[in-house]
C-alpha cells in the first residue's frame, strides 16, 4: 500500500463524519481522484463507470467493469470480495447502463434498505458521472434520495498528512526536471510539438530517482500573440524569434501534482511583457508574505488586487486553488480558490497552485508557484528561478 493502514482508516473516518454532518446513510463516489484517496485504486478505467459505495457503517464496495475489477487488487488494499466487477456486456449500450447492474447487485447484499435511512449523497460535479449514470440510479432505487454531496471528500482532502506533503515533493523534483526541458528545448525554428515531447518525456522520466506518472493536463504552450489566452497547448509550428512563450505544466507523482507556469521569451522582451513580468512577481510576493494559518484566504486575493492596483492592472480571475492528487482532465481539488469571495481560512498543510496568470491583448505572462501552507508561513514546493525567462538576445 502507498499509505499506512491507519492512514487509510483515518481518511474513511472523516468521510464518514461529514457525511453525518451531511445527513447522508451513504456516499456514492465517481471521481477517480476520490477512489484513489479512498482506496488506492489506480488504472485508466475511469472512462467507463465506476464508483465505490461507502455506507455509514461496514465496508465499501468498489464497482468497476469487470476487466478491471479482475486486476484492481493490484492497486488498493480493499479485500477481493469487496471489488465487484460488472459483466461486459453492460459496457457502451445504448439502452442499459452499468449503474443498472451495480443497483441490483446493492440490492442483493440488502444494502438498499439501512441507505435509505438518510439521504444518499453523489459526486453531482464528477467529470465522469454523467447524466445517463444518474437516471439509472433514480431508476433502479427508487428508495433513495438522491442529493448533492458538494464535494464531501474533496474537501476532506483540502490538508494533506505529512506522508501526502512528501509525494508533492517529489513531484516537484519531477515538475522542475520537466521546466529545465522546457526552457532547454523551446528556442527560434524548434517545432512547438517537438518541444512539448521533449516536456512529457520529462515527465514521465521524472528527476532525482523519482519516477513520473502521466498528468492530468498536457503541456500548455501558448506562444506570440496567442499568450493572450490561457490554456492554449501546442501546434507544429516553430517557434520565432520574438514571440513569448508561457510554460504551464505539472510534475506528476503517485499521482500527486504540482504544477509550475514560467513565461519565456525567445530574443528581446518587449516593454510591456517587461511591466506585466514586475507587477506579476510582486503580486506573487505580496501573496506569499500573507500566508501563514489563520488568515482568511480573502486576505491573499486582496494582497494580490492591491499590488495589481498600483500598475494600473486588474485580474478578474482567481489566483489559485487547492491541489493534490489529480486524474485527466484537471490537477485542481474543486474546492478552495484564492479569490475575494472564498470564505476559507489557511490550515498548515494546505497545498495550493498560486497562479499569477495575465492575459493582455495579443501578449500575456504567467508566473506560478506550488505551494503548502506550513505551522508559520509557506513553503514553494519547486525552487525553479522565479522570474522572466529569456534565451537569445
Amino acid at each position: 500500500m502507498l499509505f499506512s493502514q491507519e492512514e487509510y482508516d483515518a481518511r474513511l473516518a472523516c468521510v464518514r463524519s461529514r457525511m453525518a454532518k451531511q445527513g447522508l446513510s451513504a456516499l456514492l463516489v465517481t471521481d477517480p481522484s476520490n477512489i484513489y484517496y479512498l482506496t488506492g485504486y489506480n488504472a485508466w478505467s475511469f472512462y467507463t463507470p465506476q464508483l465505490v459505495f461507502v455506507p455509514s457503517d461496514g465496508p465499501m464496495l468498489l464497482f468497476a467493469r469487470a476487466m478491471d475489477a479482475g486486476g484492481a487488487f493490484r492497486t488498493t488494499w480493499l479485500p477481493e470480495d469487496c471489488i465487484v466487477g460488472y459483466p461486459e456486456q453492460y459496457v457502451h449500450r445504448p439502452h442499459i447502463h452499468p449503474f443498472d447492474w451495480v443497483a441490483f447487485a446493492l440490492r442483493e447484499r440488502f444494502l438498499i434498505a439501512p441507505a435509505a435511512k438518510g439521504c444518499v449523497g453523489l459526486e453531482m460535479d464528477s467529470h465522469f458521472f454523467s447524466p445517463k449514470a444518474y437516471r439509472s440510479l433514480v431508476n433502479a432505487i427508487p428508495e433513495w434520495t438522491l442529493v448533492d454531496s458538494f464535494e464531501l471528500i474533496n474537501w476532506v482532502r483540502v490538508i494533506k498528512s505529512p506522508a501526502e506533503i512528501q509525494l508533492m515533493r517529489g513531484a516537484a523534483q519531477v515538475c522542475m526536471a520537466a521546466m529545465e526541458a522546457a526552457v532547454e528545448t523551446i528556442d527560434v525554428g524548434v517545432r512547438q510539438c517537438d518541444a512539448a515531447a521533449a516536456i512529457s518525456r520529462a515527465q514521465i522520466t521524472g528527476a532525482n530517482g523519482i519516477g513520473g506518472d502521466y498528468p492530468s493536463i498536457v503541456p500548455m504552450l501558448p506562444t506570440g500573440e496567442a499568450a493572450d489566452t490561457p490554456h492554449l497547448t501546442w501546434s507544429e509550428d516553430c517557434f520565432e524569434a520574438g514571440q513569448s512563450v508561457v510554460i504551464e505544466l505539472a510534475g506528476a507523482h503517485k499521482r500527486y501534482h504540482t504544477p509550475l507556469a514560467r513565461t519565456l521569451t525567445l530574443g528581446k522582451t518587449p516593454a510591456n511583457v517587461v511591466r506585466l513580468a514586475d507587477a506579476v512577481s510582486d503580486g506573487i510576493n505580496a501573496v506569499l508574505s500573507e500566508v501563514q494559518p489563520g488568515v482568511p484566504v480573502r486576505e491573499l486575493a486582496r494582497a494580490w488586487n492591491w499590488t495589481l492596483a498600483k500598475y494600473g492592472l486588474e485580474k478578474p480571475s482567481r489566483i489559485g486553488y487547492s491541489i493534490g492528487i489529480g486524474y485527466p482532465p484537471d490537477w485542481g481539488e474543486r474546492t478552495i480558490s484564492i479569490r475575494s469571495e472564498d470564505e476559507s481560512v489557511l490550515a498548515e498543510n494546505m497545498t495550493f497552485h498560486l497562479i499569477g496568470g495575465m492575459w493582455m491583448d495579443n501578449y500575456g505572462y504567467e508566473l506560478s508557484e506550488s505551494i503548502r501552507v506550513t505551522s508559520d508561513g509557506v513553503e514553494t514546493f519547486t525552487s525553479f528561478p522565479r522570474e522572466l525567462l529569456q534565451k537569445g538576445s
